[in-house]
């Protein structure tokens, strides 16, 4: 059975209360009816008398045991509010900063979402733009229309007004997408569009196929047809420029033409017909408009002379003018010199004047000569 007390090492369990109660209860009664001359009673008064002061000692202990038990229990206690209270904080702050960490986390999901959001529509407005650009690549008149519209805005942005005409008619009765008027002697420049996309799709899905040499082959022919049409409808001698431009409105077309069809780019430089991408093209109408410039120089030249033989005219008149105004700068310098003498000759004079009046007063002598009114006798 387990102790229902422990003092000082001592464990007691409840039997052996309940024991020392009986013992001591049978003590008080022995002692209470036992004779009181019998030595037997007393050696039973003394173990009794024995039994209740340890009974007293006990009693003590045990108050003492309660009292200290009490104490612990109040300072367990209170040691344990102290660490539920440091706990409970702790874990306060421990839920705040969490709380605002997921706040925190909310707010930057949302903010992505709203990313997303805004991507995910981005990307609906692309996917439809590029829907319509395929519906528009994939039919040929209107594949044709976007390779011209774009080689247009080109031109427009590049070039003065009156230096292209769009769909102009040749003496040949054959209409051309663009005309650059270039000086006189050059001849205009034809541009004609061309956007091979059946072939270059044919040739891209064969990629890494047994098919791909057989889509090269009508690549390469598409392209050279287009090249030969061009030299022959647009190429007029006396009328045009030595040279047209084909309009490939793809940059990739270009970038796959010059890396593996060379004899294509080849083709096209003996029939004199030159393959351009957005990029080169601007590049050439950049040339071309220098080439206008020059040629706009050269006929103004005369005037140019003119207005600068006017000009040394002027020059020259400005300088006989200048010349006629330092003449008078000089006269009037040898004037007002002449003046400076003259002044000078005057203080020079005025000064032997007033010099001798004084003299004459200080001396006394010829007073009648100063004083013609006098009798020319000395002053008293």
């Amino acid at each position: 059975m387990e102790p229902v007390i422990e003092f000082s090492g001592v464990a007691i369990t409840l039997i052996e209360l309940l024991i020392g109660a009986l013992l001591l209860l049978c003590g008080i009664l022995l002692a209470a009816f036992w004779p009181r001359k019998n030595p037997q009673a007393q050696i039973l008064r003394q173990q009794i008398s024995d039994m209740h002061r340890q009974q007293t000692e006990l009693q003590g202990r045990l108050a003492q045991f309660a009292e200290d038990s009490a104490q612990r229990d109040a300072v367990f206690r209170e040691n344990l509010d102290n660490r539920l209270s440091k706990v409970t904080e702790r874990v306060g702050m421990s839920l705040m900063e969490t709380q605002e960490r997921s706040a925190q986390n909310l707010k930057q999901l949302h903010e992505r979402l709203g990313i997303i959001d805004r991507a995910q529509k981005n990307i609906e407005t692309l996917s439809g733009e590029v829907s319509g650009l395929q519906n528009l690549l994939s039919n040929k008149q209107s594949r044709g229309a976007f390779g011209e519209m774009q080689m247009q805005d080109i031109i427009t942005n590049l070039m003065p007004p009156n230096a292209y005409s769009f769909q102009a008619t040749l003496s040949n009765s054959k209409r051309v997408d663009a005309l650059i008027h270039m000086p006189d002697g050059y001849g205009d420049v034809a541009i004609d569009s061309k956007f091979p996309m059946e072939a270059w799709q044919r040739l891209t899905a064969a990629e890494n196929t047994g098919e791909e040499v057989q889509a090269r082959r009508d690549f390469a022919r598409d392209m050279t047809t287009h090249i030969k049409a061009i030299a022959d409808k647009y190429l007029i001698f006396g009328e045009t420029h030595e040279v047209a431009l084909l309009f490939l409105p793809s940059e990739a077309v270009y970038a796959e033409l010059h890396a593996n069809f060379e004899d294509v780019i080849k083709k096209g430089f003996d029939q004199k017909v030159v393959i351009v991408s957005p990029s080169t093209f601007m590049a050439t109408l950049h040339t071309m408009r220098a080439v206008m410039k020059d040629a706009a120089m050269r006929e103004q030249a005369h005037i140019i002379q003119r207005e600068v033989g006017i000009m040394s005219k002027d020059v020259t008149r400005l300088d006989e003018r200048v010349a006629k105004l330092q003449q008078h700068f000089t006269q009037t310098t040898e004037d007002m010199r002449q003046i400076r003498i003259s002044t000078e000759k005057i203080t020079n004079r005025a000064d032997k004047i007033e010099s001798l009046d004084v003299e004459d007063q200080i001396s006394g002598d010829n007073v009648q000569r100063l004083h013609p009114s006098g009798s020319g006798k000395k002053a008293s």
